[in-house]
């Protein structure tokens, strides 16, 4: 099953969340194939959980922190995650990674935190530009790959990937879909590679500029399960169009 999701960053009160939420609901038409996942900032959590039941569309966090509670001011633990209604948590997103300085360290352990807890993360990975013209790109996601995972080898089947070329995000200009499909074969077979015992649970997405007029380029290659979507999925209708490309 693909899933699609919606990363709005830092955009949207508990207000813009609600108008949002509630346009998305009158033109959305639910898929068998596919999952639709909402992650909005902390602050409309809440409000999101209550407008989002009953529907089949899940809620995500944009981040947390790996300890359940304590002297962490400004961090959200997932118990409290999980009690507004979460069942997804972005990890190891490159703004996180190279805004905030998280480590790769610091990312295993929010890993090794969403699955204690039973929420289902999505590990970010992707190069930047001076290491895409450096030629290290597969080096640089196999690394990052291998010190996420370390420890949790064998439980590949519960986090999903998103590749995500930082030198695309924001800038409006995607990777083609041919560089994405061929690091996505990478992933997937390093993932098979890191545990063979898997049942290949785990999926696939792109995330870099994914826009309505571009989506279908994508998801015509079966490497490709899914979008972890920015900017694009700021306006309902925008965002149904990509979802409507699955």
């Amino acid at each position: 099953m693909s899933l699609i999701a919606a990363n709005w960053k830092m955009h949207k009160t508990p207000k813009e969340t609600e108008e949002y939420i509630k346009r998305f609901l009158e033109i959305y038409q639910p898929g068998e194939d596919r999952e639709v996942l909402l992650c909005p900032p902390f602050t409309s959590l809440s409000v999101a959980h209550e407008l989002l039941a009953g529907s089949d569309i899940k809620l995500g966090a944009q981040n947390c922190h790996y300890e359940k509670e304590g002297a962490f001011t400004g961090e959200i633990s997932l118990k409290f995650l999980k009690e507004l209604g979460c069942s997804y948590v972005i990890v190891g997103h490159s703004e996180r990674r190279h805004l905030f300085g998280e480590s790769d360290e610091m990312i295993n352990r929010k890993l090794v935190a969403c699955l204690e807890e039973g929420l289902r993360p999505i590990l970010c990975v992707g190069e930047t530009l001076e290491e895409r013209e450096a030629g290290i790109t597969f080096k640089v996601i196999e690394n990052q790959i291998r010190l996420a995972l370390s420890g949790i080898e064998e439980y590949t089947d519960n986090i999903d990937i998103a590749y995500e070329p930082v030198w695309a995000i924001g800038t409006g200009v995607p990777a083609t879909p041919q560089d994405a499909v061929a690091v996505h074969r990478f992933i997937r077979d390093l993932l098979k590679t890191v545990n063979p015992e898997g049942e290949i649970g785990f999926r696939i997405l792109y995330g870099g500029s994914v826009k309505p007029d571009n989506a279908q380029n994508f998801t015509k290659h079966r490497e490709i399960n899914g979008f972890l979507v920015g900017g694009a999925s700021l306006k309902p209708e925008s965002f149904v169009e990509i979802v409507n490309a699955f």
